[in-house]
């Protein structure tokens, strides 16, 4: 009777041992391995956003001292050199209000350079392919009153790459201009470009619905035809335009100049080619000119160097003038190239 009697204490039949979790299924120490992946991913995670903060913190520094470093920056003021010296001028890319080629920058540099009592004479460098005949307009009349006003200091143009139309409209004011035998120099002449569109249209049966006030308001608009009237006007422009740049030209190089049917035409020379045609004094680089011609090697660099405000302000102000001109003539454009 007793050996049929069901067992009533809690101890596994014999053989089957139980289990060292204590849960038939589960392998030994589970516990102990979860607890260390929990743990281990805790860590994982505290070591990634330290890392995050570390990097935010970075980031909050370096924006903080471009912040400071735009706001502070003094490029561009006064410079002087302590000593006798040459002073170099960059005018670098296209010739533009939004551009470092710009009129009031390129002047304010001159100024400086002319005035500082150190300045033996000024080496304007040059590597333009042209650009806004305001803007370089601006700044052969300033070259003409500094070199009038300081008639003992000279300014020489070195030409680097190219010193091409607007380009050279501003070196025309210089005592001389000194290039590179491969520099390409000239294409004296205005151009003014645009699209039309009114084929396309027509083809695509695409009606242009302009309504002006004025009957030229819609001067040139990319979408509706010219007419003799528009060719004629834009002509007279580019023309009146063309004579102030030869003016320039002539004024600023005199007899050295030697003139014939192609000098004022647009086309372009290398740089031993326009020694030869006048445009061109002698060739020569920023550091020759400065040992062998102003006598004085020590190099003291005027160009005003934009801040990331001047960047800004100036980019905003010129977008507004742009949009301004693009709203009376918005299918062309006109530049010294």
């Amino acid at each position: 009777m007793p050996e049929n009697l069901t067992p009533e204490n809690n101890e596994p039949p014999a053989g089957r041992p139980l289990p060292a979790s204590g849960y038939p299924g589960q392998p030994a120490g589970w516990e102990r391995e979860a607890l260390e992946r929990i743990a281990l991913a805790a860590i994982h995670e505290q070591r990634a956003a330290r890392r995050w903060k570390i990097f935010f913190r970075f980031a909050f520094l370096a924006v903080l001292l471009l912040l400071v470093w735009s706001v502070l920056d003094v490029s561009g003021t006064h410079v002087s050199s302590g000593g006798r010296h040459t002073a170099v001028v960059s005018l670098d890319g296209e010739i533009s209000a939004d551009s470092p080629a710009n009129a009031e920058d390129i002047d304010s540099a001159l100024d400086n350079a002319f005035s500082d009592p150190g300045t033996a004479g000024v080496i304007l460098q040059i590597n333009s392919p042209g650009g806004s005949p305001v803007q370089a307009g601006i700044m052969n009349s300033e070259i003409w009153r500094l070199r009038k006003k300081y008639p003992a200091i000279p300014l020489y143009v070195v030409v680097g790459d190219m010193c091409a139309s607007g380009g050279y409209y501003v070196a025309a004011a210089a005592d001389r201009i000194y290039v590179d035998k491969a520099s390409i120099v000239g294409s004296i002449g205005v151009l003014m470009d645009g699209f039309g569109f009114t084929g396309l249209m027509n083809k695509l049966g695409i009606e242009r619905r302009l309504r002006t006030s004025g009957e030229n308001k819609g001067f040139y608009d990319p979408f509706s035809p010219d007419t003799p009237k528009m060719d004629a006007h834009a002509q007279e422009m580019l023309d009146q335009i063309h004579q102030q740049f030869i003016d320039a030209v002539r004024a600023g190089r005199g007899q050295r100049l030697h003139e014939t049917p192609d000098i004022f035409s647009g086309l372009f020379w290398t740089g031993q080619e326009s020694v030869a045609l006048g445009l061109a004094d002698g060739f020569g680089d920023t550091d020759y000119v400065a040992r062998e011609v102003i006598k004085a090697p020590d190099l003291v660099d005027y160009t005003v160097k934009q801040s990331l405000t001047d960047r800004v302000a100036r980019r905003f102000g010129a977008s507004i003038g742009s949009a301004a001109v693009h709203s009376l003539v918005s299918g062309f454009n006109l530049s010294l190239h």
